[in-house]
């Protein structure tokens, strides 16, 4: 197992139950573990700054969350409140209706008002694999990268599947060395996200960090 296994984790919670102990537990453990950042909805990036605001672990927001189905305006105006809230990553949901449609204008439109109101922060693009043919996610790849995408990535984990081997190393296959692929959605144990990283990912999303690098340290001693 990679010994910066931890570098390459969005330590997630997204539940729409959460409360305040909830993401006082997500950070405390972010920190303890130097995740690679947090991931949390956009309504929690304020709190979420402020309690990581004394170490180095930062905050992505998502945008457009789960079914990426709002306007591109609302996901503009989204993305730049996360911003000023502290957020240093968006995860935006794609219009998937405009992808399968093959809308490439109205597709690549809403992702670059994400961009612009990212200001230079990194924005993931949520293609939602399980919803797409292999052809789509091509599409959907090859788009959001012209439209200025920093990573795309497998799965909100709220559909009907999330990340395959397959779909990370076609998504890789794709866009080559140029674009961050993240796999998130079932990613529980160590084994899975060691299949997810050789298939080509280079980030992980899971609310399941903390048993993950637990058990890939314990591998690691032989244990």
């Amino acid at each position: 197992m990679r010994p910066d296994l931890a570098d390459l984790i969005d330590h997630t919670l997204l539940r729409p139950d959460a409360v305040r102990p909830d993401f006082e537990r997500l950070c405390e453990e972010a920190a303890q573990h130097s995740f690679a950042t947090v991931c949390v909805n956009s309504a929690h990036v304020a709190l979420c700054t402020a309690l990581l605001e004394d170490c180095q672990v930062p905050v992505t927001a998502t945008v457009g969350f789960p079914l990426g189905a709002a306007s591109s305006v609302s996901k503009a105006a989204e993305a730049a409140q996360a911003v000023r809230d502290g957020a240093h990553e968006l995860d935006m949901v794609c219009a998937i209706g405009w992808l399968r449609g093959g809308l490439q204008d109205a597709f690549q439109e809403d992702i670059r008002r994400v961009v612009a109101a990212a200001e230079g922060r990194a924005v993931k693009v949520i293609l939602e694999t399980c919803l797409l043919s292999d052809d789509e996610k091509r599409r959907g790849a090859a788009w959001s990268r012209e439209a200025g995408a920093a990573f795309v990535k497998t799965s909100t984990g709220f559909s009907s599947g999330g990340a395959t081997e397959h779909d990370v190393r076609l998504l890789r296959d794709l866009v080559g060395a140029d674009l961050g692929v993240k796999a998130s959605g079932g990613i529980r144990d160590a084994a899975t996200a060691d299949r997810m990283i050789a298939a080509g990912a280079n980030r992980l999303g899971t609310s399941a960090g903390v048993a993950i690098v637990t058990e890939s340290e314990t591998m690691q001693r032989g244990y």
